[in-house]
């Protein structure tokens, strides 16, 4: 496979990236696994969305160059070289991209051209506001590119209201050594945690021939640390391993990390027959990199008052909401099996008003019209949806004020009257004077006088 400079300036640009990221991640103690190619990838798509000082702040940190079109465009020649690997059918390598975009957001066709052009991406239209459902269908898009290796990549409350789009990214890789280990040489054996810490894991051991020596793979040494680059069957993929001389020594090589060091490290590595032990293990790291990424450099993709991905839908509204990466390695006698996926959330800071309220629980009009000529057929009004079940009897309410009376009933309370009587053993029943109304209320105040009055609301 020939890689062109410019293809391999995209490559330089993405291995100082990430050399970088180890350096953040590697911060956390323990094991560390990751695929720096699929968080380019998925970022890379995001990349060609951004403008202003967003898209500075990216193409610095992510090494990602200035130019977003002829970035894109060399970085789909590298995506279609690394696919050609797969055509000799020695190894597989599938790498798969996706988006889901909001249904009938505005999207500019020149940022989805370069999503389907550029990085083969696939454009699926949902609505995110049925979260767990499009969650779900990523989740199982994820496991279903990496082979069921990376299971629930987005976790519940991940898609919210105002997610509009989602791109995502998915890496598996199975290769066979070109000189398998075999079994019958794997037996359990130290491995060294600290210069006072143990345990026994199965060690696998490449034979030294009875001819001599042992066997041939490119390697380096100095008083520091060991190199060795493992092949897998294609030649055209490899583990390439760095080993301090010291059993604490890591975290001083690991300081050492950066483009010059690794690219002067593989240039002096020559063929040598070496003995090789290596342990059989198996790995799997998740990480949220919103902070991260932003801590690097690129705080403004991740601020809503200041993300500019106008090259997505041509106005300032969206923001990144997250950036998740799982990975997954299994070493062994036979090769290695690796599986890792990317998602990136994008939303928006534009939040519609809420729907109108329209709840018809009181009185109102309608019309009944023909929309073409706009005569009014019929006309009613509605002051009792259900006549036969009668009309609910307004309730009085009563307060004193010193030593005053004020009975209160809502207004309006149409068909309904106060009225009173001094003898409840009459009908004399006669209407109250005096009423008046506060636009909620009707209301009468009453002052004390001799003798008892009865109030009562009737029709």
């Amino acid at each position: 496979m020939a890689v062109t400079a410019q293809v391999q300036s995209v490559v330089a640009g993405n291995t100082a990236f990430a050399l970088d990221l180890y350096g953040e991640l590697a911060t956390n103690q323990g094991n560390l696994f990751f695929s720096p190619y699929s968080i380019s990838t998925c970022l890379g798509m995001t990349y060609a969305g951004a403008a202003g000082s967003t898209e500075a702040q990216m193409a610095e940190v992510l090494g990602f160059g200035t130019n977003q079109q002829q970035f894109a465009s060399l970085f789909g020649e590298l995506q279609s070289d690394l696919a050609a690997t797969q055509e000799t059918n020695v190894i597989q390598l599938n790498i798969a991209n996706v988006l889901w975009i909001q249904e009938g957001f505005p999207f500019l066709p020149a940022f989805l051209g370069t999503a389907t052009n550029q990085y083969q991406a696939n454009v699926n239209q949902v609505d995110f506001a049925e979260a767990a459902a499009v969650t779900e269908e990523i989740n199982n898009w994820v496991a279903q590119k990496t082979r069921n290796k990376i299971q629930d990549i987005l976790a519940p409350g991940s898609i919210t209201a105002n997610t509009v789009l989602v791109l995502a990214n998915a890496i598996y890789f199975l290769g066979t050594w070109t000189e398998s280990f075999a079994v019958s040489n794997t037996v359990n054996a130290p491995f060294y945690l600290s210069t006072n810490s143990q345990v026994e894991v199965p060690l696998m051991h490449q034979l030294v021939p009875t001819s001599g020596g042992g066997i041939a793979f490119n390697y380096m040494q100095t008083g520091d640390f060991q190199a060795i680059e493992l092949p897998y069957a294609s030649n055209q993929d490899s583990m390439l391993i760095l080993l301090p001389s010291q059993v604490d020594g890591l975290a001083q090589l690991e300081q050492q990390l950066s483009p010059a060091f690794l690219s002067n490290v593989l240039a002096q590595m020559t063929p040598q027959s070496v003995e090789v032990y290596l342990p059989r293990f198996t790995l799997g790291s998740f990480f949220d990199l919103s902070g991260t990424l932003a801590a690097m450099g690129m705080p403004d993709a991740f601020t809503p008052e200041v993300a500019n991905f106008s090259g997505m839908d041509g106005a300032q509204d969206l923001y990144i909401t997250f950036v998740v990466h799982k990975a997954w390695v299994q070493v062994n006698e036979t090769g290695m099996e690796a599986a890792a996926a990317t998602v990136v959330g994008i939303g928006t800071t534009v939040v519609g008003p809420p729907p109108p309220l329209f709840r018809a629980d009181h009185p109102f009009l309608f019309l009944i019209r023909d929309t073409q000529s706009g005569s009014l057929l019929f006309m009613g009004r509605v002051a009792n949806p259900s006549p036969s079940a009668g009309a609910a009897t307004p309730q009085l309410t009563f307060g004193l004020t010193g030593n005053k009376l004020k009975i209160s009933w809502p207004y309006p309370s149409t068909g309904w009257t106060l009225r009173q009587n001094p003898d409840l053993t009459t009908t004399n029943w006669t209407p109250s004077s005096g009423i008046g109304n506060d636009g909620t209320n009707n209301s009468i105040t009453i002052t004390p006088s001799q003798g008892s009055m009865f109030f009562r609301l009737s029709q």
